[in-house]
């Protein structure tokens, strides 16, 4: 791989996991060892309008967590209102998701920060078009996955299922690991108990860290300078 800006990827296990709220995290922790922050989101659809534009709350939260670096804008290039896949999103407002902008919109990020994150729309086999996946922007931007997986009951099999297609998708993609994220208050869910050892008995890919629900701070501190930069090294 070409020397590139480092970064990770971040792509969950559902939607509704907590992508952006654990990418958030990572954004600050970052920015407190004192990185230049450069936070992309390719697409995101289920925009609310606010002073006659569309705007991404997940790429808001992304930019307000980087310190916001550079325009909104340039977070999310492609937002659109329906709650709906990118794509469709933008057959429904009579437009057309831009696979090229999709893949380069990334590059003003690269060129003006010390790392990158991406988040991705939904899981890695979210479509983005009829042939067209968010994997497919795993793999072409070359950043390790960061995989998050929601603390509840069927967690594992989720998470197998999404470690299989980051293995077996197209090219291998690298996963760099998981993080347990706890979005909402699961009572009697007995399984949050024991997901964190079963994750870490059934997977290869390390569990990096836990999220409490409404935690500010990961469990443990987790060198992601370093995750990322394994892929620019290699």
């Amino acid at each position: 791989m070409h020397a590139q800006t480092p970064g990770l990827f971040i792509t969950g296990t559902d939607t509704e996991v907590g992508k952006t709220y654990v990418a958030a995290m990572m954004a600050r922790d970052l920015r407190a060892s004192g990185r230049r922050v450069g936070v992309y989101k390719p697409a995101a659809s289920g925009a609310r309008m606010v002073d006659g534009r569309l705007v991404s709350d997940d790429a808001l939260r992304l930019w307000e967590a980087a310190g916001r670096p550079g325009p909104l804008e340039q977070v999310c290039p492609q937002v659109f209102e329906a709650p709906l896949a990118p794509h469709l999103a933008a057959r429904a407002e009579g437009k057309q998701l831009d696979a090229d902008l999709l893949q380069q919109g990334i590059e003003p990020w690269r060129a003006a920060s010390d790392f990158v994150l991406v988040e991705g729309a939904g899981g890695l086999m979210s479509p983005l078009g009829d042939d067209l996946y968010v994997a497919d922007l795993a793999l072409r931007f070359g950043y390790p996955l960061v995989v998050v997986t929601r603390n509840t009951l069927g967690t594992i099999n989720q998470t197998l299922q999404t470690l299989l297609a980051a293995a077996h998708f197209r090219g291998r993609l690298s996963v760099a690991g998981m993080v347990l994220n706890h979005p909402t208050r699961s009572p009697g869910d007995v399984s949050i108990e024991t997901n964190r050892q079963q994750l870490i008995h059934h997977c290869r890919s390390p569990l990096l860290a836990e999220v409490g629900h409404g935690a500010a701070q990961f469990d443990r501190q987790v060198d992601w300078w370093a995750l990322g930069q394994a892929a620019v090294s290699r």
